[in-house]
């Protein structure tokens, strides 16, 4: 899993006085406000499937199916296979803790982080004297 908060959206962040979840988890790991908001449902409601999500989310089932494959992949959600009794099976999801949410926001900021400082080290002579392109 490879988050690289945006410059952009990190930007837009810094500017917000007091940014919610929403922000902060579009800026860390890339999703949109329908993932933040399915990623809120599974905290309340753990162990639930698609078609669960998509009534209490009032949505389409494969919209819902993608918004859960990006907040697996992006390290938010777990999925579980439950067999039924009468045969075959169902996928069941689960959010990931906040606090482990939480864990994985600090890691990829700070290692975004690390990047510019590296950046920072990185500016030598040569690189002070260049000028802008567009003379600024």
């Amino acid at each position: 899993m490879s988050l690289d908060p945006s410059p952009e959206q990190f930007r837009d962040l810094m500017a917000t006085d007091e940014p919610d979840l929403a922000e902060v988890m579009a800026c860390v790991f890339g999703v949109q406000g329908h993932e933040v908001r399915t990623y809120r449902t599974l905290l309340s409601t753990p162990a639930t499937t698609v078609e669960e999500l998509a009534n209490a989310l009032e949505r389409d089932r494969s919209n819902v199916n993608r918004s859960l494959s990006t907040l697996r992949e992006k390290g938010l959600a777990r999925r579980e296979r439950r067999l039924l009794d009468g045969g075959g099976h169902v996928y069941q999801y689960t959010a990931t803790p906040l606090d482990e949410a939480r864990e994985l926001m600090h890691e990829a900021l700070d290692g975004w982080t690390a990047a510019v400082h590296d950046s920072i080290d990185s500016f030598d002579g040569e690189t002070l004297d260049e000028a802008p392109a567009d003379g600024a």
